[in-house]
């Protein structure tokens, strides 16, 4: 899997990820930048996961919106 999503594909997954992970702000998610290492962590601080399971989620999610 590749964890990096480019600039404009990320542009086009930031619904999704507004819809799969609500309680995150368009900032949030613009400093994600597509990196799937930056979004664990921002989904780890904001919804108190585990490293572990917000892993496994940004991976699902990432692995569900491929091409």
């Amino acid at each position: 899997m590749n964890e990096d999503i480019t600039a404009g594909k990320w542009k086009q997954l930031i619904g999704k990820a507004k819809a799969a992970w609500g309680e995150l702000t368009d900032d949030d998610l613009t400093r994600a930048e597509g990196r799937a290492e930056r979004l664990t962590g921002i989904i780890q601080e904001r919804y108190g996961k585990t490293r572990e399971e917000a892993q496994q989620e940004v991976r699902r999610f990432f692995d569900a919106n491929r091409d």
